[in-house]
Parts: C-alpha cells; sequence; structure tokens
C-alpha cells in the first residue's frame, strides 16, 4: 500500500473543498454588500429626495448623507450580533 498517495489525494481534495468555500464567501460577502447598497439607495433616496430634479439641494445632501451613516451603524451592528451568536452557537456545539 502506498500511504503517501492516499494522504496526498485527500489534502488535494480538501485543498480543492477549502477554496470552493472560499470562493462562496467571497460571492456571499459581495452579494451582501450589494443588498446593502441597494437598501441604502431605495430607503434613503424615497426618504430625502421628495422632489427629484437636476441637482441635489443642500438639505437632500445632508439627509442622504445622515440617513446612509445611521442604514449602516444598524447594519454594522446587526451583523456583529448575528456574527457574534453565530459563533455562541458554534462554540456550544462543539463543547
Amino acid at each position: 500500500m502506498n500511504f503517501s498517495n492516499d494522504y496526498s489525494s485527500t489534502s488535494t481534495m480538501s485543498n480543492k473543498k477549502q477554496a470552493v468555500m472560499d470562493q462562496v464567501r467571497n460571492e456571499l460577502a459581495l452579494a451582501n454588500a450589494q443588498e446593502l447598497i441597494n437598501k441604502i439607495n431605495e430607503k434613503c433616496f424615497s426618504k430625502c429626495v421628495t422632489k427629484p430634479g437636476y441637482l441635489l439641494d443642500k438639505s437632500e445632501q445632508t439627509c442622504l448623507a445622515k440617513c446612509m451613516d445611521r442604514y449602516m451603524d444598524a447594519w454594522n451592528i446587526v451583523s456583529k450580533s448575528y456574527i457574534s451568536r453565530i459563533q455562541k452557537e458554534s462554540q456550544g456545539e462543539n463543547l
């Protein structure tokens, strides 16, 4: 028997699996970022731009900036809480 070939093929399969998992994670992160941008555009535009025109006036610019900041802050809080919860649940299962 040749154990080194068995280990090598297992290692190669593991590396391929990790590469696929990394690609899926990257694609999910990109999809989440796109969703965030789309939601910010949708929510903040409808809230702040009541009369669309060629230019944004000062109050619309200020409203959009504040709306985007609040939305990003909320998104970050929810994301951190979610990740923390997943990590705690994962640790609880591993014990």
